[in-house]
Parts: structure tokens; C-alpha cells; sequence
């Protein structure tokens, strides 16, 4: 088997930086995030301590995404992305300092990680936007495919990373990622590409942002994408409940919660190859409600299963289905979007994954403390599949989509 790199990046230099940086960046953050859970949780013993570590980072990028749209879309968004990973690798450096000085109160991390998210806030809308200026119309299907394929693979390699890194001290862990940031940014620093040709509408940044929402709000066939996506996600995170079901249901012990945390992202990584050399191209609203279907379907066999070989099935599944919404999802909303709007539609493409990802592992820990671990996922579960039949009724021009191209701006 080759492994060859996918021709895409010998063609087009630009693309493969960007999706160099981004690799480096997300398993950074990956690596960070185990890092910064084991410390908080080693000085609290809190469970409640780590589920603020989410809503520290939540809270600022709430705040900042839609702005952060508006900037993006108002001065390049290379220099926008590359001052956020500036930005989170100094928020590395503050921890680091942090564990040199063996701080032993939370608060000062805490204080960190909402500078991180904030950092998250400008990055993610910038980032999105940007991949569509510098590849081909007809190459960003693919391209949007791989690059979702190098994110899903440091979102594997990350964790296991950082937590070898970790036995070595914080402070390896930490570099490491400061590193890591510094590098994706210098890459971003020196991006070309096709720059805007269409002017921003002027006006205050509010009346900006506002055209932002009212042009997703305007358009169902995004509006029903994003929103499909916060509220699966939002209900069916039993990612979030995993070292319950590692510990005390499967039995499987730390090594078995590794494996379970690997299995939804290897599922995604070998979608998203796949979808990289054959993405779909016919039905794709049905496949989407589909997709989102049996994501709803997995967590709850997942939320019922006592068999650990079963249960990572049902993580495989469900991290494929998910990829393959994410897919369609990403590449409906690049050609629904003009140039001159991508940043902002990206910030609130951003904010409803934030809230899905930070507020429903949240939203898990709530639910499982008032019901059970088991409850809780299998809820989720049939919340998601009434979300999808109740979307395919409410937008039923985003069930009808044939093409991705036929959504174009």
C-alpha cells in the first residue's frame, strides 16, 4: 500500500500548509486538553472542576465567535488565523509557567483557558473560511474531505501523545504544544491563495454580524445543516460518559477507556479517507438525515451494550456516521456561502458546534446525575432520532438536496 501524500497536496502548496498547520494545531489542542483535565483533576479531585474546564473555553468563544466572523470576513483570514494559534501558543506558555511554579489553585488555569477559547473563538471561523480561497470549486469537495481526515488523525494520535508526553512531566507536554502552535502559525503566516473579490457589506460590526445570523436564518438548506448537527450532537454525547462505562459498566480499566475514546475517531479517520477519494455526490440530504440516523441508532446500542468488543463497534459506527454529516454538512455550507459572507456564516457554523461539543458533555454529566450513565446515553440516543425526523419535516428543502453543487451561491 501506498503512502504516498494524496496529489492534491503536490498541486496545490498552499492547501497542503494549511492543512500541515491545522494537523499540527489540532493535535496540539488535543495533547493539551488530556494535559490540563489530569492536572485540574489531580489538584481538585473534583468532577465538577473538569466539567468547567468546557465551559471556561465555551464561554469566550460564544462571546467572540460571531464577531470573529465579521473580522474574518473584513481583513484576511490568514493573519486572523495566524494571531489565534499565536495566541494559544502563549496560552501554552502560561501553562507551563504555571506547572513550573506548582500552582495549587485552579483559577489561574481557569483564567488561561479562557484565553484559550477565546483564541478558539477567532480561530474556527478563519480557519473554515479559508480552505474555499485556496483550492479549485472543483477540487473543495476533496479537499474539504482530507483535510477533515488530517484533523480526525490528530484527534486520534493527540490523546495518546499527550498522555505519553504527560508521564514525563506537564512541562514536556506543554512545550511540545507551544511548539506545535508556533509552527502552525508560521505555515499560516505564509499562505497564498485566491483573495476576496467581493466587497463586505459596511456598516457597524453589530449590523455585520446581524447579516451574518439573518443570511444562515434566510437560507434553510444551512440553517437545517448547522442546526441538525448541535442538536444530534447535543444529545447523543456519550462521549462524555466514557470512563463511567470504562470504569464501572465494561470494566475495562484505563487501557479499555483508551481504546473507547480511539474508536469513534478511528471510525471518522477511515470515512473521511474514503470520502477524500470517493465523496458522495448524488442524495446527499438523504444521506445526511441518514448518517445523523444511525449516529442516534449506535449510541444507543452503545448506552446498552455490557460487551466491550460491541461497544467499540458501536463507537466505530457512530464516529463514521458522524463524519460522514460533518462531511456533508462542511462542504453544503461552502457552496451555499458567497465569498463575502464565509466568515461569519463560519462563526455561526462555529458557534453551534461549540455549544453541541462543550455544552453537551455537559449536558451528559447532568442528565447522568440525575438518571444513571446508562439512562442518559440511551436518551440521547432517541433524542437524536426524533431530532432527525423532526427536521426532515421541517426543512424539507435540505432533505430534497440531490448534488452538493446544486446549493451553490
Amino acid at each position: 500500500m501506498s503512502l504516498a501524500a494524496p496529489p492534491i497536496l503536490y498541486h496545490h502548496r498552499d492547501f497542503a500548509f494549511f492543512t500541515s498547520g491545522r494537523f499540527l494545531s489540532t493535535i496540539a489542542m488535543q495533547m493539551q486538553s488530556v494535559a490540563i483535565g489530569w492536572q485540574i483533576y489531580s489538584i481538585t479531585n473534583s468532577a465538577f472542576a473538569l466539567g468547567l474546564v468546557g465551559l471556561c473555553q465555551f464561554a469566550p468563544m460564544f462571546l467572540l465567535t460571531l464577531p470573529a466572523g465579521d473580522i474574518s470576513d473584513r481583513i484576511d483570514q490568514r493573519k486572523v488565523l495566524a494571531a489565534a494559534m499565536t495566541v494559544q501558543a502563549v496560552s501554552s506558555a502560561l501553562f507551563l509557567l504555571l506547572s513550573f511554579s506548582h500552582v495549587s489553585k485552579v483559577w489561574p488555569f481557569y483564567a488561561v483557558l479562557v484565553l484559550f477559547g477565546a483564541a478558539r473563538g477567532f480561530s474556527g471561523p478563519a480557519g473554515q473560511s479559508l480552505v474555499a480561497f485556496l483550492v479549485p470549486e472543483e477540487k473543495l469537495a476533496r479537499s474539504i474531505a482530507l483535510s477533515s481526515s488530517v484533523f480526525t488523525t490528530a484527534v486520534i494520535a493527540g490523546p495518546a501523545l499527550g498522555g505519553f508526553l504527560y508521564a514525563f512531566g506537564p512541562f514536556v507536554t506543554y512545550s511540545v504544544c507551544c511548539l506545535c502552535f508556533l509552527c502552525a502559525a508560521t505555515l499560516t503566516v505564509v499562505l497564498g491563495g485566491r483573495r476576496r473579490t467581493e466587497t463586505v457589506t459596511a456598516g457597524s460590526r453589530l449590523d455585520r454580524v446581524a447579516e451574518g445570523v439573518r443570511f444562515v436564518r434566510s437560507r434553510p438548506v444551512i440553517l437545517g445543516a448547522i442546526s441538525l448537527d448541535l442538536f444530534a450532537v447535543l444529545l447523543g454525547g456519550a462521549v462524555a460518559l466514557l470512563p463511567i462505562y470504562a470504569r464501572d459498566i465494561l470494566h475495562a480499566g484505563p487501557i479499555g477507556l483508551g481504546f473507547l475514546r480511539a474508536a469513534p475517531a478511528v471510525g471518522a479517520a477511515l470515512t473521511s479517507l474514503t470520502l477524500a477519494k470517493f465523496p458522495i455526490e448524488r442524495h446527499t440530504g438523504i444521506v445526511m438525515f441518514s448518517a445523523v440516523a444511525v449516529f442516534g441508532i449506535a449510541t444507543i446500542v452503545f448506552g446498552l451494550s455490557t460487551s466491550f468488543p460491541l461497544s467499540l463497534a458501536a463507537l466505530f459506527i457512530l464516529g463514521a456516521s458522524d463524519m460522514i454529516s460533518v462531511f456533508i454538512r462542511s462542504t453544503l455550507i461552502q457552496f451555499a456561502t458567497p465569498d463575502s459572507m464565509r466568515g461569519r456564516v463560519s462563526a455561526v457554523n462555529m458557534l453551534f458546534i461549540g455549544a453541541s461539543n462543550e455544552l453537551g458533555e455537559f449536558e451528559s454529566g447532568i442528565t447522568a446525575s440525575w438518571f444513571g450513565a446508562v439512562p442518559a446515553v440511551i436518551i440521547g440516543g432517541i433524542g437524536t432520532l426524533a431530532v432527525v425526523a423532526i427536521w426532515m419535516e421541517l426543512f424539507p428543502r435540505l432533505r430534497s438536496v440531490d448534488r452538493l453543487q446544486d446549493v451553490k451561491a
